[in-house]
């Protein structure tokens, strides 16, 4: 067993830290600040090729692994730019998973190089305001009516939908009440974002200024059959596998944001006198920066099995469940503890660490809460009954 990063994984990590270095604490502050998508740094991600790390290369990426994906998205937050650089990138690191996976050589050669290239970015609309995680239960309907379908409803805590080009919708095609399983009936599709039928309203929020999270209101708006992915009423098996992965990204996310903010309350502590001496040489400072260190490492040797057993091709449920939960304790709390450290100057934007642990919640929140995944543990690693 090698916990070592190969040749590769270390020069991924080393040209995104050096990327990163272009984007330091005043570009991400004032876009804390001032909010607007962080373009130079999309750009500059995508110029040196790496927002396709895990498209096949025949489509222009770099055909990688999920576990390489973390790398990077680890180095993207850990450089400092949080979970504000790292979502820029995030949906189109993982998002189109289902394209890979379930569309035709002509969707997947049409589709997939302009996402590489940075020419389009998309957005990934499932969640809507009155079904939460049960996703079985989405009312948002396309009804199909000669080569084209129409698209009714809504959708909410959509990333991105001010800046994006592309969307990938779930939607139902067969109502709940006339299909066998709740699974059955939706359908996925990758299209053009038409701003004339589809309303954007940003959801203003703690942090993450610059990434826009919004609702979406869907009136008669019109999907070519051409852009359905895979089967009609196949939907959910389809996001399935977008789902682990993106598990295994936010928790390597979470773990990075932890890890700049740890940095940055030792390096405070070292330097900060308070009666004579650095409180870092305080016990009461040492111990709970100590625990965060260790709670961090921990949570990333989650990350890397999650992201070895789906590269494998392995039954990864549980550890990526496991390593968004670790990672998403374990980033909170290194991020609450660096605000502490600093005391009172931690509650002021300068130094950066309350941009953090604002920032920090996202991963304990999203894409599915801690309360689910330790119901799902329980059933699925324990086999203990279902209890939602």
């Amino acid at each position: 067993m090698d916990f070592a990063l190969n040749e590769n994984q270390e020069s991924i990590r080393d040209t995104i830290e050096k990327i990163c270095a272009r984007f330091d604490d005043a570009y991400w502050l004032k876009k804390d600040k001032e909010g607007g998508f962080p373009i130079e740094f999309h750009k500059a991600i995508a110029d040196a090729g790496y927002l396709g790390i895990c498209i096949p290369e025949e489509y222009g990426g770099s055909g990688l692994g999920i576990t390489d994906a973390a790398i990077m998205m680890r180095a993207i937050s850990e450089s400092g730019a949080g979970m504000s650089g790292a979502s820029a990138v995030h949906m189109n690191v993982f998002g189109l998973n289902p394209v890979v996976v379930f569309g035709t050589p002509e969707q997947c050669a049409r589709m997939l190089p302009p996402i590489v290239a940075g020419a389009e970015k998309s957005c990934f609309a499932v969640t809507e305001p009155n079904t939460g995680l049960n996703t079985t239960q989405l009312k948002t309907r396309a009804v199909r009516k000669g080569d084209r379908y129409i698209v009714n409803g809504q959708k909410v805590w959509i990333s991105t939908a001010q800046v994006a080009e592309k969307i990938l919708l779930l939607a139902r095609t067969t109502l709940l009440d006339e299909v066998k399983s709740p699974t059955h009936g939706l359908s996925l599709f990758y299209t053009d974002f038409d701003r004339s039928k589809i309303a954007v309203h940003e959801i203003e929020k703690l942090g993450r200024k610059c990434v826009d999270s919004n609702e979406l209101f869907f009136a008669d708006f019109e999907i070519p059959i051409e852009d359905r992915i895979g089967e009609e009423g196949r939907g959910f098996e389809y996001i399935l596998h977008g789902m682990n992965p993106e598990r295994i990204l936010i928790a390597a996310e979470a773990v990075g944001l932890g890890k700049v903010a740890l940095k940055r309350a030792a390096a405070y502590a070292k330097e900060r006198n308070v009666f004579n001496r650095p409180i870092g040489q305080n016990q009461a400072i040492q111990h709970p920066l100590a625990k965060n260190w260790m709670e961090l490492e921990a949570a990333w040797l989650m990350v890397l099995s999650a992201g070895w057993q789906y590269d494998n091709g392995m039954p990864c449920g549980p550890a990526a469940n496991a390593a968004k939960y670790l990672a998403g304790e374990a980033g909170y709390h290194a991020c609450e503890q660096a605000v502490m450290t600093h005391g009172g100057f931690g509650y002021a934007k300068e130094y950066h660490v309350e941009r953090y642990l604002r920032e920090s919640l996202i991963p304990r929140i999203a894409p599915v809460s801690r309360e689910l995944i330790l119901s799902f543990i329980a059933e699925k690693a324990l086999g203990l009954p279902k209890s939602y």
